[in-house]
This record gives structure tokens, sequence and C-alpha cells, in this order.
């Protein structure tokens, strides 16, 4: 994806879809541009940390990788390939064991046996770098990095209109947009950017679904993480699609907006 400028993809996105937050794009490198901030001195969250960069314009960019895990969280750094799955995080996020973390535990998996294999499932994870940066499509720098992958945070409305035009240009009515099961962070990072074995090919992932984050997003706020080539397609279609042909079907003024 060399070829395509990131920056005008993102901002093509942002205009027709109306989007008060920034796209952002994930790549790796072994090298790190300037003005990149390690991602602990933002939030340890993967998820808290993209979408504080995604809703203001104080932070450009950041990274984990070698040298700038400290601080961060383990599950993230994981599900980023930095580090092999910790062993307490089948139990944490199921029903729990008396001796990890105190017998603390999510629910989110009927047992510590499923998270396994939807781990198992997924795949072998493999970081894209040296470093891993996510960086808001604006700030990309000169020459344009390899990007795997777009997250791009919209309300329910502006989400569900880019799901569709992820459709416009497929036959299959089933897969090209999914909700996978799995962190925030996953659903932003790791699938979007391939970086799980055996993620599915030219999906979209919305979510997240990962309840743990909702004290951290607002209750309106999705997600919808992009793999780069869909994301290059979107942009290339959207003169073409209802997103520019009928945007009163797309935005509709609704009647709280009417009664202003």
């Amino acid at each position: 994806m060399t070829a395509a400028d990131f920056r005008k993809i993102g901002s093509r996105l942002a205009s027709a879809f109306r989007l008060s937050t920034r796209p952002l794009v994930v790549y790796g490198t072994d090298v790190l541009p300037a003005g990149v901030t390690p991602m602990a001195g933002v939030n340890r969250c993967f998820a808290v940390s993209l979408y504080r960069m995604a809703a203001g314009h104080e932070i450009p960019a950041i990274y984990v990788g070698a040298g700038a895990t400290e601080g961060c969280c383990l599950g993230g750094l994981y599900h980023v390939g930095y580090i092999p799955v910790p062993d307490d995080i089948k139990y944490f996020v199921s029903t729990g064991r008396k001796d990890v973390r105190g017998g603390a535990a999510e629910f989110l998996k009927a047992s510590p046996d499923l998270v396994e294999r939807c781990t198992a499932a997924a795949g072998p994870i493999h970081p894209p770098g040296k470093y891993l940066v996510v960086q808001a499509c604006e700030a990309l720098p000169d020459p344009m990095p390899e990007v795997l992958s777009l997250c791009i945070f919209g309300n329910g409305e502006q989400i569900r209109n880019m799901a569709a035009l992820v459709h416009f240009d497929r036959d299959d009515p089933f897969s090209p947009v999914i909700v996978p099961w799995g962190s925030s962070c996953s659903t932003f990072i790791t699938f979007p950017a391939g970086l799980a074995e055996n993620t599915p090919k030219n999906t979209a992932f919305m979510g997240p679904q990962d309840p743990t984050q909702n004290h951290s997003l607002p209750p309106e706020m999705m997600a919808l993480g992009i793999p780069a080539g869909m994301a290059v397609r979107m942009a290339e279609n959207l003169d073409a699609s209802f997103v520019t042909r009928r945007p009163q079907v797309a935005f509709p003024r609704h009647a709280a907006q009417q009664d202003r």
C-alpha cells in the first residue's frame, strides 16, 4: 500500500462520513519517525490511547515495541505480538481462579478452556516490526509508511454507513464486516492489521464488543477497523455510492435536529 496516500484517504473518509474524530492508521517500522510518543505515556490501555488520539488533536502518534513496553497492558502487548499470551488471561477473562489476581474475573467467556480455543482459532500473533505505530492520518510522514490498517471512531450512524460502503463492491452478503470476539485492541489493531495469523482477509471489524471498555468510551461511540486495501477501495467508491449520491439517506435530519 506504499502507493496510496493515506493522508488523503483519511481526509476523504472523515469528510464524507462527517466524523468529529481523526482517522488513525496502523503500521510497523524499524525506525521511529519524529514526534512519536510511547503509548504508556498516554495510557496503559491501547484502546483508551487510540480513542484519546482520535478524539483530540494533541497526540499525533503513539508506539509500542522494543524498549517501549513498560507500563503497557500485558493483554494489549500480547494482542499486538510483543509478548506471549499471559497464562492468567484465560482465567481472568472467564470465570477466574483463586490464585490468579485474587480470583478476579470478567466473565466474558464461559470457561478458561473456551478462551484457549478462541486464542488458538485466531492463531499466532506476529508484530509488524520492531515497533508498532498508530498515527493520525493527517500526521503521516514522508515517505509514506506501509500502512496496514485504519481505525475509525464514530457514532452509530457513521459506522453503519461505513459498513454499508464496505459492502458496496462485494458480492458476499455475510462476511465483509464482522464483530469479532476479543479485546478492544484486537478490533482496533490486531485483526484489521492482519497480525493474527488466521485473520480473515478483506474483512472490516466492527466493535468493540468488549464491555470492559464501556467505562472509557462514550455509549454512542463505535469503531471500525479497516484493512488498508479496503480503505483504498472505500475512498475510490465514495463518489459512485449512496454516501455522495444520496447524502440525505446516509445522513437524514432526525426529529431532534428538525426541532432546533
